[in-house]
């Protein structure tokens, strides 16, 4: 989590607006990545499992891998979306009114 506020610094070299976009912009694009990645994994994972109980379940077994890759996914998305907002709500940063860059406030 750390490293794509460390790498969106570097990127931003100091303008605010551009370090928050481009938070946003690397946790979606690594979610992105893991999403395929694991959605892949499963998709081979239920192929497989399919495959090797072909010989033990009744035929028409296609029709049972369907829901369970959708439930799969949708549990993924859920997984995926929780940790893309804990990213983003720890890398954003907000510059509160009344307080200037120079200023400690006693901290």
């Amino acid at each position: 989590m750390k490293r794509i506020g460390i790498a969106a610094s570097r990127i931003s070299k100091g303008n605010l607006f551009v370090y928050n976009l481009v938070v946003v912009l690397l946790s979606f694009l690594f979610s992105l990545f893991i999403f395929l990645v694991s959605g892949c994994a499963v998709l081979v994972a239920l192929t497989i499992i399919a495959y090797i109980s072909g010989g033990l379940m009744p035929v028409g077994q296609g029709r049972y891998c369907s829901p369970l890759f959708t439930v799969c996914m949708a549990s993924l998305t859920v997984v995926v979306t929780i940790f893309t907002l804990m990213v983003i709500m720890r890398n954003l940063k907000i510059r509160m009114p009344g307080h200037s860059k120079g200023e400690n406030n006693g901290v």
